[in-house]
């Protein structure tokens, strides 16, 4: 498991694993390095919605086709903070670069331009992020608590929310019917 990163890839939950923030949880890992890792749950939609989230946080949403889109719990760090999934990547304060089309953004301005002018996009929006510390997620590969795939962009933003876990396992070839609860070791 040395030197694996896992950036722009898809993390699918095991049924064995057992912590409830990651049952059936598909995790967009955005970053992966010897420091650790860091990814949002994509398939978590909460109890609040764009035009929610933008009056809690005093932005006038101008964009009223975007009222009812869902704003995702991320993943158990931070959830005071909101997080932004993007494309394309453009140019905000406080961007993480994922694969030079996706972008992760933690600050104000691309909300004020989602709200205003619709851009970017492809946005998906969360509360909170999942994070691992250095060799905890090769841990719990090793364990195998996760399967792994590269992401596709599209399963992120053209896919509703419970697609998107599908969709990904289609990558792979299988199902859930098809996983056992049981870790097993070859």
């Amino acid at each position: 498991m040395d030197n694996v990163n896992l950036t722009d890839h898809f993390l699918i939950a095991m049924p064995s694993l057992e912590d409830p923030c990651f049952s059936n949880a598909l995790v967009y890992v955005c970053e992966h390095n010897e420091n650790g890792a860091l990814g949002i749950i994509v398939n978590r939609p909460i109890d609040l919605d764009f035009a929610g989230l933008f009056e809690k946080i005093d932005i006038k949403l101008e964009q009223q086709d975007l009222a009812k889109l869902p704003v995702y719990f991320g993943g158990p760090v931070q959830l005071d903070r909101g997080f932004v999934l993007h494309r394309p990547l453009g140019h905000w304060q406080s961007t993480l670069s994922i694969n030079g089309e996706v972008g992760l953004t933690s600050s104000r301005d691309i909300l004020v331009s989602v709200a205003t002018e619709g851009d970017p996009a492809d946005v998906l929006v969360s509360l909170g992020y999942s994070g691992w510390d250095a060799g905890q997620l090769e841990d719990e590969l090793a364990q195998n608590s996760w399967l792994t795939v590269p992401a596709e962009a599209s399963i992120l933003f053209d896919l509703p929310p419970e697609a998107r876990l599908p969709a990904a396992m289609q990558r792979l070839g299988i199902s859930f019917s098809q996983l056992s609860d049981v870790a097993g070791h070859a």
